[in-house]
């Protein structure tokens, strides 16, 4: 018995209020702040921090993201982009790129962090969990807007896509694989196995659990860009963010390895202090 059919998409990413408009992919993405500030926070004042870091770091670190993920999807799909003057600007039709985002908001909200006197590698391991799930909501928002899909699939959890949404070379057919599902899904993941997982039974020391973040979101991205058709710029017969998907994971993985050896190596290191010895003049024959 199939409880699957297919699975629908919206018919219009928009909801008129009046003289209102209300793009759900913005509301989407607003959602996935407050998720991503709710869970930082909380997890940085149970370590001892204060929410008002917090909510400097997301001020400064949103409106950076926003800028660099905009930025990111305009330099590498500049093909997707409206020919028209406010085309680089339209946010609402969707083309945020997430590596974009993530560098920018990370290392805009680590400058305000280190400023502030706050240790930004705990900082970091608080927020990687958070990013994860923030990741998990905005990508409700691509099915709002019917992209972010993947090949043609007869599965019972296949994604209807408007005609209007198809790629030319499959116009004929009606569903396909939901790849932002699949990002979705993984992402809620990788945030239970690092909390649940890594943090509560290795404890790796900061910034490990981040460093853990960039490597298994990227890992479940490498695979993901693989079933993806939506048009995008490619690279040697792979999508660009594909490539990006594979070295930033690797870099990931460096990272954390090298994370966690600097700190065996820092406890291991003798406490440095004033030596003890005996003058050699002090000493006397035979005593």
């Amino acid at each position: 018995m199939q409880f699957l059919a297919s699975i629908p998409s919206p018919s219009n990413g928009a909801i008129e209020l009046g003289p209102l408009t209300i793009h759900m992919y913005g509301l989407t993405l607003l959602a996935a702040i407050g998720v991503a500030i709710w869970i930082t926070g909380t997890r940085w004042v149970n370590r001892g921090g204060d929410w008002d870091l917090i909510f400097r770091c997301a001020v400064w670190g949103v409106g950076a993201g926003i800028v660099g993920a905009r930025l990111y999807h305009v330099a590498t799909s500049w093909s997707e982009v409206p020919e028209e003057w406010w085309g680089a600007f339209a946010i609402w039709k969707g083309g945020l790129g997430v590596w974009g985002g993530i560098a920018a908001g990370v290392i805009v909200g680590a400058v305000i962090a280190k400023r502030a006197g706050a240790d930004v590698r705990l900082l970091a391991d608080c927020l990687a969990p958070g990013l994860l799930v923030a990741q998990a909501v905005g990508r409700i928002g691509n099915w709002w807007n019917q992209e972010l899909y993947g090949r043609v699939t007869d599965l019972p959890w296949g994604l209807e896509i408007d005609p209007a949404h198809r790629p030319l070379a499959s116009l004929g057919e009606a569903t396909y694989h939901p790849a932002f599902l699949y990002e979705a899904l993984w992402n809620l993941l990788a945030a239970a196995l690092l909390v649940y997982l890594i943090e509560r039974r290795f404890h790796p020391r900061p910034p490990g659990l981040f460093a853990l973040y960039v490597a298994l979101y990227s890992f479940g991205r490498f695979w993901i860009e693989l079933v993806r058709i939506d048009p995008a710029n490619d690279i040697l017969g792979l999508r660009v963010n594909t490539w990006v998907s594979g070295l930033v994971c690797i870099a990931g993985i460096v990272w954390f390895v090298v994370s966690q050896r600097r700190g065996r190596e820092a406890t291991a290191a003798p406490p440095k202090g004033p030596r003890m010895d005996v003058p050699k003049s002090r000493v006397r024959p035979g005593g």
